[in-house]
């Protein structure tokens, strides 16, 4: 009788501190979960996937001050290109100019409106002329804002007979906006002004 009680106060004993090991390990097991899943959505929060051609790529996330020079570049870049890259076609013309001017102020309105009066479009057009843009420095001073920019390229003007090499140098002012389809990078470039745009050499074709 007296074993028997003994025996059914062991198995108690047992099952008691079992219940309090399986719970301790519950316990350590939920912490854990949620510790992973937590982890999981702050990693899941900076990764971005983009679809380009049928094709999924990851990006990051990273705050914007960590990116400034290099989205600044690209906007400076993406300016001049739309701005400088003309064909003779009045369309593609007006298309580029258009893009160009989403990305500044009035300053680069006033320095269209300058070329426009003195004919150049249109001389581009009746001579078939093509414009290109090739990009040699870009310097920006991230240090005080609104950011200063001057930009160091060369044009080309292809003409049937022959290829007219210009150095162009540009500066002005960069200032934060709001991000939209017409301006993806969120800088508009202000007090813009062409400081040099002069021939280099010309080549026969």
């Amino acid at each position: 009788m007296f074993q028997h009680t003994k025996n059914i106060d062991t198995a108690f004993k047992h099952i008691k501190w079992f219940s309090v090991m399986l719970v301790i390990a519950c316990m350590i097991i939920s912490m854990y979960a949620l510790y992973a899943n937590h982890k999981i959505s702050n990693e899941s929060l900076s990764r971005v996937f983009i679809l380009a051609n049928g094709k999924a790529l990851e990006a990051y996330a990273a705050d914007r001050k960590d990116n400034i020079p290099v989205e600044a570049r690209d906007h400076i870049s993406m300016f001049h290109h739309y701005f400088f890259t003309l064909d003779p076609d009045e369309k593609v013309i007006t298309n580029n100019i258009t893009k160009a001017l989403y990305l500044a102020d009035g300053s680069a309105k006033k320095q269209y409106d300058n070329l426009k009066e003195s004919g150049y479009y249109i001389n581009l057009i009746s001579g078939n002329i093509s414009q290109q843009i090739e990009i040699d420095s870009i310097e920006i001073n991230i240090n005080s804002y609104p950011f200063y920019f001057k930009f160091i390229g060369r044009e080309k003007l292809i003409r049937t007979t022959s290829i007219v090499t210009r150095s162009l140098i540009t500066e002005g002012y960069l200032r934060n906006v709001t991000r939209s389809d017409n301006n993806s990078h969120g800088f508009l470039i202000e007090k813009w002004t062409i400081i040099e745009n002069k021939d280099l050499k010309t080549e026969n074709r």
